[in-house]
């Protein structure tokens, strides 16, 4: 007598995103290159949508941009290696 095979549980559910927030984000639909850029030139789509954005506060503590050496753009700055890189801001002053 032939075993019966019982069927195959079903695949999870892919989640859109680990934390709940990052639906929220200003940048949510920016590419990735543009996200973790480490020039302001390539930066600059994601520092103005930093600049409006509603969860800044949450990006800021999840990233934790100067614990782990992040690139890229994260609450308002361009940092490189964890630090904030010295940048032109989108309404055109310098930052640091």
């Amino acid at each position: 007598m032939p075993l019966a095979l019982s069927p195959a549980p079903p695949a999870p559910a892919p989640t859109a995103a680990p934390w709940p927030w990052q639906a929220s984000a200003a940048c949510a639909d920016l590419p990735p290159g543009v996200v973790f850029a480490r020039r302001a030139k390539d930066a600059a789509p994601a520092l103005r949508a930093c600049a409006v954005c509603p969860v800044r506060r949450q990006c800021e503590q999840a990233v934790a941009p100067a614990e782990s050496w992040f690139d890229g753009v994260c609450a308002g700055r361009l940092w490189r290696n964890g630090r904030p890189a010295a940048h032109t801001s989108p309404s055109g002053s310098s930052r640091a």
